[in-house]
C-alpha cells in the first residue's frame, strides 16, 4: 500500500513548538509565517491521525499524546542530519583529483562516455586519464600513481582487486583484396602459422591473443605496433591480417574498408576490468566505477 511520508519541515516545526512554547515563536524560529505554520501543523496531525495541539484564543499547547511524537520527531531529524552530513562528506571527497590509467582500447572507446557521465553526476570530480598498455596500467595502480585502472588482460596482477566492467572480443581483419576475405573463415592452426599485425607485448590485446594461441606455436609477428590506429592502418594496407579489438574497427567493418574473418577453433573473447589497490576503491574512484558498471 502506498505510504505518504511525513514532511521533515513539519516535524521540525513540531519540535520548535515544544521548545518555544507556542506556534508563533516556533514559526519565527524556523522562518515560517504563522498562518503557514498553523496549516502545516494541521497537515501533520492529519497525516499522523493524532491530535498534537490544543488550540485556544490565546495560543496553543501540546497534547499529552504529542510528547512521544515529539521525541520520535527529534530522533528522525537527527537521523536526517546524519544522512545529510554523510552525503556532504562524500561530495567533499568527490571534489578532488582522480588519477586514472587505462589501456588503449578502453581509453579510446569506453572511457570518454564514462568520464562525461561521472562529471555530469559529480561536477566537482576532476579526472586525469593516462593512456598506457595493460601491464603499465598495473604498474600505475600498484605503485599508487593511479587510484583506478582499466585493463584488457586475461589475468589480473596479484595484489590488486578487480571488477569486470565490459566484454570485448578480438577480431581478425583483412583488406577486401586479401585471400582470406573471400571465404571469410580460417582455422586456428592457419591463424597461428601466419605472421600477423598485432599490438606490442604488454598490451591487453597481445596478452589475450598470445594466451589463445599458446598451444599452437604461433609464428613471429609480421608487425608489432603500439596503437590500435597503427594496427588498423597496417591491415588497411592489405598485405597481412591484423588482430585488433572489435571496438577499434567497428566503423571500418561497417564501411567495408576491412573484412572480419571468422576463426574456427579458438576463442578471442575477453573481459575488460577495473583494477584498484585495497579492499575497495576511494569514493571518487567508486563514483567512476559505478558509471562503468551501469
Amino acid at each position: 500500500m502506498h505510504r505518504a511520508w511525513l514532511s521533515l519541515d513539519n516535524l521540525e516545526l513540531l519540535v520548535a513548538v515544544a521548545d518555544q512554547g507556542g506556534i508563533g515563536a516556533a514559526a519565527r524560529s524556523v522562518g515560517m509565517a504563522q498562518p503557514n505554520a498553523s496549516r502545516a501543523l494541521s497537515a501533520l496531525e492529519a497525516g499522523l491521525g493524532v491530535q498534537l495541539l490544543i488550540r485556544h484564543p490565546r495560543g496553543a499547547r501540546l497534547t499529552d499524546e504529542a510528547g512521544p511524537i515529539v521525541e520520535r520527531a527529534r530522533e528522525t531529524l537527527a537521523a536526517a542530519e546524519r544522512l545529510l552530513g554523510e552525503a556532504s562528506r562524500l561530495n567533499a571527497e568527490l571534489r578532488t583529483h582522480l588519477e586514472v590509467a587505462a589501456s588503449m582500447t578502453l581509453a579510446e572507446h569506453l572511457l570518454p562516455a564514462w568520464l562525461a557521465t561521472a562529471r555530469r553526476e559529480h561536477p566537482g570530480l576532476e579526472v586525469r586519464l593516462k593512456v598506457r598498455n595493460s601491464e603499465e596500467v598495473f604498474d600505475e595502480v600498484a605503485s599508487g600513481r593511479a587510484e583506478l585502472g582499466f585493463v584488457e588482460t586475461p589475468a589480473v596482477r596479484r595484489g590488486l582487486q578487480s571488477r569486470v566492467v565490459a566484454v570485448d572480443r578480438l577480431v581478425v581483419v583483412v583488406a577486401p583484396g586479401h585471400p582470406w576475405a573471400e571465404s571469410g573463415v580460417v582455422d586456428a592452426e592457419t591463424l597461428a602459422a601466419t605472421p600477423l599485425i598485432m599490438r606490442e607485448s604488454g598490451s591487453g590485446t597481445r596478452s589475450t591473443l598470445d594466451a589463445a594461441l599458446a598451444a599452437l606455436s604461433p609464428a613471429r609477428p609480421a608487425l608489432e605496433l603500439g596503437s590500435n590506429a597503427s594496427v588498423r592502418a597496417g591491415a588497411l594496407a592489405g598485405s597481412d591480417p591484423a588482430v585488433i579489438s572489435e571496438l577499434a574497427v567497428a566503423s571500418s567493418l561497417v564501411r567495408g574498408d576491412l573484412v572480419a574473418v571468422t576463426v574456427n577453433g579458438v576463442g578471442l573473447e575477453r573481459q575488460l576490468r577495473a583494477v584498484w589497490r585495497g579492499r575497495r576503491p576511494s569514493p571518487a574512484a567508486s563514483a567512476l566505477l559505478r558509471v562503468a558498471l551501469s
